[in-house]
């Protein structure tokens, strides 16, 4: 059994946390011309951004495809190893190749070469240095510059696929600029987690409407009041005028604290109704996310949504946003 070292493990994380930092300061100063023609080259794309890269290279090359396509830039992942066995077929013209190999002689990836060659797709290497025989047949080659591996052996790839995995990054991110993309943008690409649903439920898809809407007259009684609260279920109901607009809201809170000091249930609620309640205009069509934002900054759980002659046409619960996966 071999002797364990006594390490220092804070120095030795700190140490490599310091070399990783360096790395990309020397890639910060690497950054020249060839940065931009390689983002032109992508934005002239009429295909897709395939990247491959072999080992650790590889597993940046699909973190940098994910981002890519999940900023605007369609993008995937493509073996090198398996693309000399029949992948390589996914590669049509109007297509960009971006290799990755830090020495820049990967022969895997050199292997690929002359059929990429062949049917003029354009390639954007990224490696250390530009000496190597895969920066010299490409387009464009990405440098990372004169850095040092945090590993103390200066063999497995540390400070290089972080250097690799930022300027993937900076692409990912210039490019998502130059094609002015949005936050709906985004979401429409990751409907299923919560970001997505922050950026893309809006409240008239999730508020209660029709006979679902707790409504009561002007001259209701509370005790009226609070059946049509009890049956609705959502701890509020609109109080309305002759001809239907919103005069104001009850709520289950504003039961409880007139019953505090009062218990006759046949007097009108619009004596101790909410004047002037905060309400969505209906036209506005709010995200949920920015209505739930509204609930907790004025300290209440529901709001009205009414139209544009202030005419309730739904109710929204804090629980239904937050049922609808939205926080």
């Amino acid at each position: 059994m071999k002797d364990i070292a006594t390490t220092n493990y804070l120095a030795s994380a700190r140490q490599t946390i310091q070399a990783e930092r360096q790395a990309l300061d020397v890639l910060y100063a690497e950054l020249d011309h060839r940065f931009e023609l390689a983002c032109e080259l992508i934005l002239a794309c009429t295909g897709r951004v395939v990247i491959t890269g072999m080992g650790k290279s590889g597993h940046i090359g699909r973190k940098m495809a994910a981002t890519f396509a999940s900023t605007g830039t369609p993008s995937f992942f493509m073996h090198p190893g398996e693309a000399a066995h029949g992948d390589l077929g996914m590669l049509v013209r109007g297509d960009v190749l971006i290799a990755i190999s830090n020495s820049g002689q990967s022969d895997e990836i050199m292997m690929l070469v002359p059929v990429i060659q062949h049917y003029e797709i354009p390639l954007i290497s990224i490696s250390q240095h530009a000496r190597g025989a895969l920066p010299k047949q490409a387009t464009v080659a990405l440098t990372l510059g004169d850095l040092t591996e945090a590993c103390p052996l200066g063999l497995a790839p540390t400070s290089s696929t972080t250097a690799t995995l930022a300027l993937g990054d900076a692409l990912a991110v210039a490019l998502l600029n130059a094609r002015r993309f949005t936050k709906h943008d985004f979401a429409m690409s990751h409907p299923a987690g919560s970001l997505g649903k922050r950026l893309l439920i809006r409240v008239s898809q999730i508020m209660h409407t029709g006979q679902d809407l707790p409504t009561v007259q002007q001259n209701s009684t509370i005790r009226e009041a609070l059946l049509e609260i009890t049956a609705k279920r959502l701890g509020i109901t609109a109080i309305l005028t002759g001809d239907g607009r919103l005069a104001g809201v009850f709520t289950d809170g504003d039961l409880r604290r007139y019953l505090a000091t009062h218990s006759d249930l046949n007097v009108a609620v619009s004596a101790f109704m909410t004047k002037n309640p905060v309400k969505i205009a209906s036209s506005s069509d709010m995200l949920a996310a920015d209505a739930i934002k509204i609930m907790h900054e004025r300290y209440i759980n529901n709001l009205i949504v009414v139209d544009p002659d202030n005419k309730p046409v739904g109710a929204i619960h804090m629980h239904d946003i937050l049922d609808a996966g939205v926080s």
